[in-house]
């Protein structure tokens, strides 16, 4: 098995100086000196620049830099490819144009020696392959980067084909993943804007996905588990696994001897109904979505054979998808709001699936889905093609800096491919007519009295759990207070031009009374002739009269300077 504790000692990656190398030549070679120079390893530069022909420089300066880290990808072989695989799934992580360059990526390789294969076989069973297979082919039927398959017969006749996994395939994905964690160091510390996304993290879940896709008793798993969720299906059918002849490095299934379903000309020679092949394909993978929430991520012509009788066969299960019911819900929700024009409505459901950094223009979001809509679904729903109505929205959600988790994508991703597969067998295929039934029901399902049952259930768990832990918690968080474990810093924004208001308006009314006292002491002074007198009236009242008369003048223009 794969070591995450090996992965995350950096500091071993001078070990492997010479792969090390390798991988920054070929960086340097498809014109990523720009990213080498702002990690600060330019002793290594020089060397690559010595290596690229002007030529060379020019070709791929053409290219856009998705595609330049595409072809990176593919020359640097199975630990980069299964990057570039498991990255074109996470739109959550990197920009849409990336992701959807990385889904192209070519995953043929050269193929090992037939003797290291029977070598492996021997390690992995305990028997020689002579006694396990009457007969087993020299030339695989296939060679990718994790693996090769062999056609193979068991000896009581049965029809086999055994996925092998690469002779030191574990050592080979350990070294580059501790120089990926190493330049993912350098990229943390020395590129700020990259820093944000923790590369170092995105490495370690990588290497935590790819553990999986190294296991051969996970795929069998999956395997076993449609064959399970669609025994009573006549119209669909799974390849058997061998379990007594499967590890996690050998997986043996069932040889399966059907015909491509891009193969149109071999499907209409066999007689077929490619109507109903199409129907019965894209009913399956809408199934798999809208009710299972567990189904083939990589439904492409490739991977689906037809059998006798327009029976349909999935293979190649190492890419699983899985959806919970919430997750399902809102996908349903996204799909219902665009088919019945309702803008607004989408734009809450598509803030309520992603995720952000900052706060989107909502207004800005409404106005672009409502174009979305108007382009899209004002026509005849036969020339409705949802895949790419999908895609564009992907793209719209992208342009607004919103993440679409990879459950959702890889939905997407599924309807998308199985939508394409159908066109071609049947250009007058209806996704949308084909899929409203499964919609429907998911919506119907809410109300079902179970159903409304179990959420009361759960939301009363929930509410017991919460009275249960919050008294705890403010206890503790008053135990910290006390202790001055915790100190809080309250910093007020705009109260001092608040207080400055309120004291001009104190000391207006202060003025005001002063004047008011002045103005009745006056008076009362001069009706009652306290001497000194003037002209008969009291002297003293006339001074009081004019100090009010002055501070009132005074007042009158503070009032009309600052406005009333």
């Amino acid at each position: 098995m794969l070591s995450i504790q090996k992965i995350t000692a950096i500091g071993r990656t001078y070990r492997h100086l010479n792969r090390y190398r390798q991988i920054l030549t070929i960086f340097l070679k498809y014109g990523f000196d720009d990213l080498l120079n702002r990690l600060h390893i330019d002793q290594y530069i020089e060397l690559g620049l010595q290596i690229i022909t002007r030529k060379r420089r020019e070709r791929v300066e053409k290219m856009s830099r998705a595609e330049r880290v595409r072809i990176v990808f593919e020359e640097l072989g199975p630990t980069f490819i299964k990057f570039g695989q498991i990255a074109s799934t996470r739109p959550d992580l990197f920009p849409l144009e990336f992701v959807n360059e990385l889904s192209k990526l070519q995953d043929k390789v050269p193929s090992f020696s037939v003797e290291q294969a029977k070598d492996i076989l021997q390690q992995e069973l305990g028997l020689p392959p002579a006694e396990i297979f009457e007969r087993f082919d020299e030339i695989p039927l296939a060679s990718a980067s994790i693996g090769q398959v062999h056609r193979a017969r068991l000896h009581d006749g049965r029809e086999v084909v055994v996925k092998i996994q690469r002779p030191d395939i574990h050592k080979i994905i350990e070294v580059d993943l501790e120089i990926m964690m190493y330049i993912a160091g350098l990229m943390e510390r020395n590129i700020q804007e990259l820093a944000l996304h923790r590369p170092t993290g995105i490495v370690e879940e990588f290497a935590r996905t790819l553990e999986k896709e190294v296991d051969y008793t996970l795929e069998a798993s999956s395997m076993e588990r449609f064959g399970r969720q669609f025994a009573e299906d006549p119209t669909v059918y799974v390849p058997k696994v061998y379990r007594e002849y499967t590890t996690a490095r050998i997986i043996t299934m069932e040889y399966i001897n059907g015909i491509k379903v891009s193969d149109l000309e071999g499907l209409q020679a066999a007689g077929l109904d490619t109507r109903l092949i199409t129907t019965r394909g894209a009913n399956l993978t809408l199934r798999q979505v809208f009710h299972n929430g567990f189904f083939h991520a990589d439904p492409h012509p490739g991977n689906i054979f037809v059998l006798p009788g327009n029976v349909i066969c999935l293979i190649d299960f190492g890419m699983i998808g899985t959806v919970d019911r919430q997750t399902r819900e809102n996908f349903v929700d996204l799909l219902d709001s665009i088919v019945h024009r309702d803008a607004a409505e989408a734009t809450q459901v598509i803030l309520r699936i992603t995720s952000w950094e900052d706060q989107p223009d909502i207004r800005a979001l409404e106005r672009e889905i409502a174009d979305f809509i108007g382009r899209h679904l004002f026509k005849p729903l036969k020339d409705i093609e949802v895949g790419r109505m999908l895609q564009q929205l992907l793209q719209l959600i992208s342009h607004h800096q919103l993440r679409v988790p990879p459950d959702i994508f890889l939905m997407i991703k599924a309807v998308t491919e199985v939508e394409g597969v159908a066109r071609a067998l049947d250009p007058q295929f209806d996704m949308v007519t084909l899929a409203a039934p499964f919609i429907a029901r998911v919506k119907i399902a809410r109300f079902y009295p179970e159903r409304i049952a179990f959420d009361l259930i759960h939301l009363a768990g929930d509410l017991r759990h919460f009275l249960q832990k919050v008294p705890k918690d403010i206890l503790d968080i008053t135990r910290m207070i006390k202790s001055e474990k915790i100190s809080v810093n309250v910093e007020n924004k705009g109260l001092d031009v608040m207080l400055a208001t309120y004291h001009k308006i104190s000391n207006r009314l202060a003025f005001s009374i002063i004047i008011a006292a002045l103005l009745i002491g006056s008076a009362l002074i001069v009706i009652s002739a306290t001497p000194p007198l003037f002209y008969g009236i009291s002297f003293i009242g006339i001074i009081g009269f004019l100090a009010a008369a002055v501070m009132g003048i005074w007042l009158l223009v503070a009032i009309v300077r600052k406005g009333l």
